[in-house]
């Protein structure tokens, strides 16, 4: 099995690219997230890899993230979730919005997306209700809403620079409280640093 790809992408496109590793070219089915994390990279980027072995082809699937990987490896154990729903669900859905909705029971988010019906969404929630395991802020209060996507990525981005979790957190609370709503990720990035 293939854990992982590190290499430098080529003709990116939101749902595929080709990852270039010492001139071999590796054809990965990437999700939208996952797309806009990696999008403005020029440098190797490192994708955790999900290969599925198919009787007419092997498809690989590429996540920037191993919560990612994990959630979509999750979701293919659903009776009739196939590769093409997961990744539409992870492209329309985080992972932590994915682990929030399980946690919830909240089934008409999932009926949000498009290809998953009500059937769909009441099976995915029966079948994977606390085994993805994620460590969301609020997860344990039962929060019914998400984190908003600025905050999660200017976690992701002091989490990436080797802050810790809890203090990349509180000075992400920090921040907002005392700025304005209308910070951009770079803006919020800066305002935490200036909190640690």
């Amino acid at each position: 099995m293939i854990g992982y790809v590190k290499g430098v992408l080529q003709q990116l496109s939101p749902a595929h690219t080709y990852v270039d590793i010492n001139g071999l070219g590796y054809d990965v089915n990437i999700t939208l997230h996952t797309y806009e994390q990696v999008k403005d990279r020029k440098d190797a980027v490192l994708l955790y890899t999900h290969l599925q072995v198919r009787e007419d082809a092997w498809v690989l699937y590429g996540f920037a993230s191993l919560e990612e990987k994990d959630a979509f490896q999750k979701l293919l154990s659903v009776s009739g979730v196939g590769a093409a729903t997961a990744r539409i669900l992870l492209s329309s859905l985080t992972a932590v919005d994915l682990a929030r909705i399980l946690a919830n029971g909240d089934s008409k988010s999932l009926e949000k997306v498009k290809g998953i019906g009500a059937k769909t969404a009441q099976r995915i929630i029966l079948e994977l209700k606390g085994k993805l395991e994620l460590s969301v802020p609020d997860l344990e209060a039962g929060a019914g809403f998400a984190v908003p996507v600025i905050e999660q990525d200017a976690l992701q981005a002091l989490l990436g620079l080797g802050i810790p979790k809890a203090n990349a957190e509180s000075a992400i609370k920090k921040s907002m409280k005392a700025g304005d709503e209308g910070y951009s990720v770079e803006e919020l990035i800066k305002a935490a640093l200036k909190n640690l």
